[in-house]
């Protein structure tokens, strides 16, 4: 099933929005959906192998936000808390499936990576964002954790339950597996122009 949001400027202010959803007004909760699905599907592609995962990722995690508004303390960013909340579910997915610790050993990936050379910038974020949902799931979700939500890796190592050198070792061969794709996508590029 794929969704589609539509992205609105609130009336109101937000506090009056999450003040509807707790009083349990759909048309609340709807207002909020729409205000906040769009930046948060953006992160749940990443974590997720598809859109349709990504969907239930979304989905999962809203239902997440709405059950638990009353514990938003107001102490920080709304849109922050949200974020978390999407996060922690795209991890619990990732727990709950414990058959797809895939792992692709690192001698199938080419050992010629060039130096930092900006090849990210070689590409569009919808081409960065279909790689990433390549990688093995184990692979995707220390490299989404560490690179674009900070976690630290022994933060990563306790949410995701492994030891940190395997956090480690994920990201780096996460990052020699992107490059590959990276390199391989420029020149198939550069035959396709000729």
């Amino acid at each position: 099933m794929i969704f589609t949001y539509k992205y609105d400027h609130l009336p109101g202010t937000e506090q009056t929005i999450i003040n509807g959803c707790l009083a349990g007004n759909r048309s609340s909760q709807e207002k909020l959906f729409n205000r906040y699905s769009p930046k948060m599907l953006a992160i749940c592609l990443r974590y997720a192998k598809n859109r349709d995962e990504a969907n239930e990722i979304l989905l999962d995690g809203f239902f997440r936000v709405f059950k638990n508004l009353q514990q938003f303390n107001h102490s920080g960013s709304f849109e922050g808390w949200i974020r978390k909340i999407i996060v922690n579910a795209a991890i619990q997915r990732y727990k709950s499936r414990s058959n797809l610790h895939l792992v692709i050993p690192i001698d199938l990936v080419e050992n010629e990576i060039p130096d930092e050379m900006n090849i990210y910038s070689t590409i569009t974020t919808k081409e960065m964002i279909q790689l990433i949902q390549k990688l093995p799931t184990s692979y995707r979700m220390v490299f989404n954790l560490y690179v674009f939500d900070g976690y630290k890796h022994k933060e990563i190592a306790a949410l995701l339950e492994i030891a940190e050198g395997t956090s480690k070792s994920n990201l780096f061969d996460a990052r020699a597996i992107l490059r590959k794709a990276i390199l391989e996508n420029n020149r198939f590029k550069t035959k396709k122009v000729r």
